[in-house]
């Protein structure tokens, strides 16, 4: 007992002369401090990741974000047109837009004859030079909307580029992509082929660019970018063509209506003739009675002075 009371002693002095230095209680107190911080730091940090893990990144109602339709590059607005072709120096227009402003010689170049009816041309056509056929590049990025097997227009590809904004390429053979592919500017879509809708462009590619179904004219837009077709109001444009139409038609009606008029001049000066003749008729009638008359009348006055002598 008495060496276990020693020991007790010996420690208990040991602890209060390690308290009574001056360094000790600041020492306890840092490590405390620490101890504490480093728990509160830990804490936090756990709880975050219990968050993070816990979160939708597939959730819908982030802003700006609709469903789960793709966004449009913002690099794709800023995409020049160009012609579908690898080398435009080769290509040759075979036939232009039909333009509803343009000049009547123009216009009628642009017409293209099928089953003994003009057409006015929606688009442009284009071939080589040697008449051979070629690649048929995408003009702009986009999605292939449409691939169908057609035999009066030698088959059509669509892509889409922007809401209402579509790329329409006819007359292809050998096409190489399919409806929902994402297609970059320059990429092949088929071979330049023929179409029965326009047998005398030979080889070639029917080429349109088309805005809320609208055709314009692809050559405005070569080489200038999709935000400039964004800002065309097409409804003007189609307005003014349907102004056009209804001026033709009343320019064709005004002649109809001007020999309406002519006829009608016509039998008013017939109308005129005709009550002409008919008093002219009526009046030597009178004419003859009132002679009657007169003779009657020169007979009885010579009756009477016969009389009276």
């Amino acid at each position: 007992m008495r060496e276990e009371e020693k020991k007790r002693s010996s420690q208990d002095s040991s602890f209060k002369r390690f308290m009574k230095k001056r360094w000790a209680f600041p020492a306890i107190y840092i490590a405390s401090a620490a101890i504490i911080l480093t728990g509160v730091l830990w804490y936090q940090t756990s709880d975050n990741a219990t968050d993070t893990d816990s979160y939708d990144y597939e959730a819908t109602d982030i802003t700006g974000k609709k469903y789960d339709e793709p966004a449009l590059e913002v690099n794709r607005a800023m995409e020049n047109f160009v012609m579908p072709v690898k080398d435009s120096d080769s290509a040759v227009i075979q036939k232009q837009f039909y333009d509803y402003d343009g000049k009547a010689e123009e216009q009628e170049a642009a017409l293209v004859f099928y089953n003994n009816t003009y057409h006015p041309n929606t688009g442009i056509d284009i071939a080589t030079k040697d008449g051979e056929t070629f690649d048929v590049l995408a003009a702009l990025s986009g999605k292939v909307t449409k691939v169908e097997e057609d035999s009066l227009l030698g088959n059509v590809i669509e892509v889409e580029h922007d809401k209402g904004i579509v790329t329409q390429y006819q007359s292809v053979t050998e096409m190489t992509v399919e409806v929902g592919d994402q297609v970059e500017q320059g990429d092949v879509l088929a071979k330049a082929g023929e179409s029965l809708f326009n047998e005398e462009a030979g080889v070639h590619v029917h080429f349109e660019i088309r805005k809320d179904g609208t055709p314009v004219n692809p050559l405005d837009f070569f080489n200038k970018p999709l935000s400039s077709l964004q800002e065309l109001d097409t409804a003007d444009k189609a307005d003014a063509e349907e102004n056009s139409g209804a001026t033709e038609e009343n320019d064709e009606a005004a002649p109809s209506e001007d020999k309406s008029s002519e006829e009608s001049a016509d039998e008013n000066a017939g109308n005129t003739d005709e009550d002409e003749s008919a008093d002219t008729e009526e009046d030597p009638a009178g004419t003859s009675e009132d002679e009657g008359q007169t003779d009657d009348q020169v007979e009885e006055d010579t009756a009477t002075e016969s009389t009276d002598a």
